[in-house]
C-alpha cells in the first residue's frame, strides 16, 4: 500500500538565482505482517497520509539534488526509521522545467516547460536487501522524414501493407535502465549521456542520418550505444510506440502530393520492445 501522486515543487535559491524540481512521486510499502489485511489490526500501519508528510518533509530537508538521490533518501528513511517496513518502492518523475535564455543569458529566476521527454526514476529495496535503482525517460517523441524504410517482411494471404523504402519514422519513446549495484555516480551525468545517445541512434550524423530498415533495428542501435558508452548501465529496455503517416492523395483537387502533406495514422499504433543487458548481469 501507499500514497500515489504526491506533487509538489521544491525551491532552491542561489543569491538572487532560482533553482526549481517540480516532481511526482509514488511511495509503496509492505509490511512485516499482514494483520491489518487479515485481522483489520492497523497497528503497525502507516497512514498514507504521514507517508505524504515524509515525502515533503525530506524534500525541504535534503532537497532534490538529483531524482535518484531523492529515490534513494525516501527508501532510506523508511527502512531506518520503521522496523514494521518490509519493502519500498519509490518512483519519482521530473516536470521538464528549463531555465529561460533572453539573447543567450540565462534568466536568473524564470522557466519554460519544454515537452522533450520526462525523467523518472524507481528505487526499491528490501529489508536487509541490496537497494535497486532504475531511471529513464518518457513520453519522448522523435521524428526523422527520411532515411527509414520496411522491405522484406513476410507476407501471406492477410497482408495488405506495401513495401516502403523512404518513409517517416514517428513514434513516442519509453527508455529504462537499471544500474545494478548502485554507487556514487553522477546521475545527472548519466541521464544527459544517456538521452544523448537516444537522439544519436535515433537519427544518425547531422549531415546524413542513418537508414533505418525497421523500428526494430532502430530499438536495438539505441541499445548498444547506450550499453557501448555508459559502462554503469547494466540492462536497458526500450519500447517505442510507432505514428504512422499516410500521404493525402490530391488527384482530386489537381494537385500532385510528393510527401509533402501527410496525416496522422491515430489507431491503431504499432509498438516495438526489447529489452538488452550484459552477459554479466544475466549470469548473476
Amino acid at each position: 500500500y501507499g500514497k500515489n501522486t504526491i506533487k509538489f515543487l521544491r525551491l532552491h535559491k542561489e543569491g538572487k538565482k532560482h533553482f526549481v524540481k517540480e516532481v511526482e512521486v509514488c511511495a509503496h510499502l509492505r509490511l512485516t505482517s499482514p494483520q491489518e489485511y487479515l485481522e483489520g489490526n492497523n497497528s503497525l500501519v502507516i497512514p498514507t497520509d504521514t507517508i505524504k508528510n515524509i515525502v515533503l518533509v525530506l524534500a525541504k530537508k535534503n532537497g532534490i539534488p538529483s531524482l535518484e538521490q531523492f529515490a534513494i533518501d525516501i527508501c532510506n528513511h523508511f527502512m531506518t526509521t520503521f522496523c514494521q517496513v518490509a519493502y519500498v518502492k519509490t518512483y519519482v518523475q521530473e516536470v521538464p522545467w528549463q531555465r529561460l535564455h533572453e539573447d543567450g543569458v540565462p534568466h536568473i529566476h524564470s522557466f519554460i516547460c519544454v515537452p522533450d521527454g520526462i525523467r523518472f526514476c524507481e528505487a526499491e529495496q528490501c529489508r536487509n536487501g541490496p537497494l535497486i535503482l532504475f531511471a529513464g525517460i518518457k513520453d519522448l517523441k522523435l521524428m526523422k522524414t527520411t532515411q527509414s524504410g520496411f522491405e522484406g517482411f513476410y507476407k501471406n494471404e492477410h497482408t495488405t501493407l506495401p513495401e516502403r523504402h523512404d518513409r517517416i519514422l514517428c513514434g513516442e519513446l519509453f527508455c529504462k535502465w537499471s544500474y545494478g549495484e548502485c554507487k556514487d555516480f553522477d546521475f545527472d551525468c548519466i541521464w544527459k549521456k544517456i538521452r544523448e545517445c537516444i537522439l544519436e541512434a535515433f537519427a544518425g550524423p547531422p549531415d546524413c542520418g542513418e537508414y533505418s530498415p525497421s523500428y526494430q533495428k532502430t530499438v536495438n542501435c539505441i541499445q548498444m550505444l547506450v550499453l557501448s558508452r555508459v559502462s554503469q548501465v547494466q540492462v536497458i529496455e526500450v519500447v517505442l510506440n510507432n505514428t504512422f503517416y499516410n500521404v493525402v492523395d490530391m488527384k482530386n483537387l489537381g494537385l500532385t502530393n510528393d510527401k509533402e502533406v501527410l496525416v496522422p495514422v491515430e489507431a491503431p499504433y504499432g509498438s516495438c520492445a526489447c529489452t538488452l543487458g550484459r552477459k554479466k548481469f544475466f549470469e548473476a
